[in-house]
């Protein structure tokens, strides 16, 4: 499945939200040295109980707004 994702990093506290194929997801991880999308491919594999493997960002490596694809 491939997903929009919208990332708020920087936040207090650490939430996923998913609405059929938009997700939103806040996490404490700074956009420094890759450490949000790192948290964000783990907070998907998490949610949908997946390997982190199984998740690719596909376009957004930069950007709040992601195209993420998740195998399961």
């Amino acid at each position: 499945m491939i997903y929009e994702v919208k990332v708020t990093p920087g936040a207090k506290k650490e939430e996923i939200a998913v609405e059929s194929d938009k997700i939103t997801i806040r996490t404490p991880k700074r956009a420094h040295d890759g450490e949000a999308n790192e948290a964000i491919i783990k907070i998907l594999a998490k949610h949908f109980h997946t390997a982190k493997s199984n998740v690719k960002i596909l376009r957004g490596q930069t950007s709040r707004n992601k195209l993420v694809e998740i195998m399961v």
